[in-house]
């Protein structure tokens, strides 16, 4: 491996890295030291407090300024219907299908850990409809217990700026500049997380032991085979529906490079080239892909679906409580869906979906980190699969757009040549 590769490796994995290097130090910390290592808990809710600072200015900058701008092209309305519900359908079947795993394997199985009591009532889909949408008055908006009602709000506002807005949507605008300032300071914010999430560690190996460690392992042998399968069998599913044999063979025939890039990269933003060159050669239009695949890189997430409904179990079996019921179930895969909307394509960038299972379930504050490591080491397959997801994505849009017969004119006709 010559010192290029090895420098754009390490330029593309150094954060996570260093992150886990943090979180294994200050795990050994806790076990050497034991109780003493009680000491850097404060440094650990240092970085949950800023966080959960941050959560409700970003949420809304990141969607509202998204939907926002997306409204200037022809043939947007069917374009985006189309991508909205194909982006939905796909979420829900993974968030289904690791429901089902997660029954059968717990991936916190055998843990018992006594932290503050969290209050896991039962939720109807009557109350996730009604209580979890909306609240009854705009402060209650600006708080992270109420996360759901805030996307609500925001998608409405981004709506509301593309219909009052022109080709020139200096609102739009405005919330693009505001949204990356937010993610200029959240980056900032993780500068501090190797330090941040290491003394939570070494407080929390401390008080509970080494068992919480063989629960991660688990977890992760059940994430990464089911990764693999769903990227041969569901993508197959998907792309043969959008254009037959021919279109599955498309589809793995250019799929490689973006797949390997945003597991090297660990970023869907970062793929958006490739992925955008890829798709050309699987002929999808030019105005489809260019939709699709940008919004996709941050609202179509099936990789995260898959680590959400994880995180969520991981989460219930840690703190003993029971993942069943109906109301559970919805509102986990209510979860899943909407966590992909609010995840941003950068390295790491889960972090907004965990804090909306801690508020949204109720668990105490403590069980950020915790459900926050399995995101940091869920991130280069979930990015696979994610990233992957949008150009499939983007063939069954095209599929729905364009009619049975792109099968006939497009990729019969001029796939083999074309790509």
């Amino acid at each position: 491996m010559t010192n290029s590769n090895k420098n754009s490796i390490w330029k593309s994995y150094r954060f996570p890295i260093i992150l886990l290097a943090g979180i294994i130090i200050g795990s050994i910390i806790g076990l050497v030291f034991g109780e003493r290592a009680m000491v850097l808990a404060p440094f650990g809710d240092i970085f949950i407090n800023m966080m959960f600072t941050a959560v409700v200015p970003l949420v809304f900058l990141s969607i509202s300024s998204a939907v926002g701008s997306m409204m200037n092209m022809k043939r947007l309305g069917k374009i985006l219907g189309s991508m909205f519900s194909v982006f939905i359908i796909t979420g829900a079947i993974a968030a289904v299908i690791i429901i089902f795993v997660v029954k059968m394997f717990p991936p916190a199985e055998g843990v018992n850990i006594v932290m503050e009591a969290a209050t896991l009532d039962e939720i109807s889909v009557g109350d996730a409809l009604v209580n979890a949408f909306t609240v009854s008055d705009f402060p209650l908006l600006l708080s992270r217990s109420n996360m759901l009602p805030l996307i609500v709000f925001s998608i409405l506002f981004g709506f509301s700026v593309s219909l009052v807005g022109g080709e020139d949507n200096k609102i739009a605008q405005a919330l693009d500049m505001l949204n990356k300032v937010m993610m200029k300071m959240i980056g900032i914010i993780m500068l501090y997380a190797p330090i941040g999430l290491g003394a939570y560690f070494a407080a929390l190996v401390a008080e509970y032991g080494p068992q919480l460690l063989g629960a991660y392992l688990r977890a992760m042998a059940i994430y990464y085979p089911l990764c693999i399968l769903y990227f041969f069998i569901a993508f197959f599913g998907y792309s043969y529906w959008a254009g037959g044999m021919q279109g599955s063979r498309i589809f793995f025939k250019n799929i490689l490079t973006p797949a390997v890039t945003s597991l090297a990269t660990s970023s869907s933003i970062a793929t958006l080239p490739v992925n955008l060159t890829a798709t050309e050669k699987m002929n999808v239009p030019k105005d489809i892909r260019e939709i699709v695949l940008p919004i996709g890189a941050t609202m179509h997430m099936d990789g995260t679906a898959l680590s959400s409904i994880l995180k969520i179990a991981f989460l219930f079996g840690i703190f003993g409580q029971d993942f069943s019921g109906i109301g559970t179930y919805v509102t986990a895969v209510l979860i899943a869906i909407l966590g992909g909307v609010v995840m941003s394509g950068v390295p790491g960038g889960g972090l907004i979906g965990e804090m909306l299972i801690v508020t949204i379930y109720g668990f105490p504050p403590e069980a950020f980190p915790i459900v926050a490591t399995i995101g940091f080491l869920v991130d280069p397959p979930a990015t696979m699969i994610n990233a992957s997801g949008d150009a499939v994505a983007s063939m069954m849009v095209t599929r729905i757009v364009e009619g049975k017969d792109w099968l006939n004119q497009i990729i019969g006709g001029e796939a083999t040549s074309g790509s």
